[in-house]
């Protein structure tokens, strides 16, 4: 089978690594106020750097900046758009067992324009100090309405809610540009969202509040199609899907069913990072909508504990996916980031290696 010389690659990954000692130390001593924001910086790009050459070494053709410049993966963005504002608050969609801190959102002004982002010069640098394809991954637009609602939306900013969702499907037009003008040609969006929407209890919740969930997935695919309407088109736009990610525990459970034609034959992405490391993510039967042209990341390796997987095991697996989907359209991937915030889920540095290095040399042993 001949190789892929366009993400997604035949081995993959979602994004977050593990925070590093010195990383960990530095922005401990920074939130002291110990060391300057300079200081920190330096060793954010001295830690990033090697991280991207860890990649390189063990034969990623893509590589990230680990999100070593952030404490979670989507507030960090989110909360620098033009109108939207981080704050401490109750969080309304729980983790199962812990308490991650109770960072919220909300809509403080109109949206529909993009001034730019610290996160364009965090890609820039990735795209200087790698030899691999940098990849950039930032939160789907989903992710500022579906835990709040309209919560997080006043209505004397948004009497109706069908111009919210429009001018943010734009400022993400004008962001996604924005990243492609910087010269990245591999972005993903994280959207656990349509899978939030395969969970009854969630599916429940969404009702409750006095919205539709069997509209959602319209709307959301709506929004991301919004985002990539003005790409380049040698660019790739990956979706990740996932139950939650919060020290090795999750929201979430339930198959892709629910939200799958919608997923694979409505929204305009590329790629598709699925998270299949577990029986909350379902059977593999979703896939068969899967129209030709797209790629489906299989998220067979757990990131929430260090336990290798047997080569043996997978090859099953993917064996399983091919009845649905041809093989020449699979690659593998972790079911999700190592540290989709700075805690990081409940393994050692040397065992997310070992499975990311894993990942590589069985893709070869399978694709070639």
């Amino acid at each position: 089978m001949p190789p892929r010389t366009a993400p997604p690659f035949r081995a993959d990954h979602v994004g977050s690594l593990l925070r590093t000692r010195p990383l960990k130390e530095a922005r401990a001593r920074r939130e002291k106020e110990e060391i300057s924001a300079a200081e920190l910086k330096a060793v954010e790009d001295r830690e990033i750097a090697a991280v991207i050459r860890k990649q390189e070494e063990i034969g990623l053709c893509a590589v990230t900046d680990g999100e070593f410049r952030r404490a979670f993966w989507n507030y960090d963005f989110l909360g620098a758009l033009p109108g939207v504002e981080a704050y401490l608050g109750e969080r309304k969609i729980k983790f199962q067992g812990v308490n991650p801190k109770p960072m919220m959102l909300r809509v403080t002004g109109k949206l529909g324009t993009f001034t730019g982002h610290p996160m364009l010069e965090h890609f820039k640098f990735v795209r200087e100090h790698a030899r691999a394809t940098p990849k950039m991954a930032i939160p789907s637009p989903s992710s500022l309405h579906f835990r709040y609602g309209r919560h997080a939306v006043p209505q004397s900013i948004y009497p109706d809610m069908g111009d919210f969702y429009r001018d943010l499907g734009q400022t993400f037009r004008l962001a996604v540009r924005a990243f492609a003008d910087s010269g990245c040609r591999y972005l993903q969006f994280d959207e656990v969202n349509f899978a939030y929407l395969c969970d009854p209890k969630l599916r429940a919740q969404v009702t409750a509040r006095g919205e539709n969930p069997e509209k959602l997935p319209t709307i959301y695919a709506s929004m991301i199609n919004a985002a990539m309407s003005d790409i380049p088109s040698d660019m790739t736009i990956a979706m990740h899907l996932c139950r939650g990610n919060f020290q090795s525990t999750f929201v979430a459970s339930g198959g892709y069913e629910p939200v799958a034609e919608i997923l694979f034959n409505t929204v305009n992405v590329h790629g598709y990072f699925m998270e299949y490391d577990s029986d909350r993510a379902g059977g593999f039967e979703p896939l068969r909508f899967v129209p030709k042209g797209k790629t489906i990341v299989l998220g067979l390796v757990t990131s929430k504990s260090g336990r290798l997987e047997t080569r043996d095991e997978l090859k099953r697996r993917i064996d399983e996916a091919a009845k649905y989907v041809p093989l020449e359209q699979l690659c593998l991937s972790p079911q999700c980031g190592f540290a989709s915030t700075e805690e990081g889920n409940i393994l050692s540095e040397d065992e997310q290696w070992a499975k990311l290095a894993m990942i590589v040399e069985l893709a070869e042993e399978i694709w070639g």
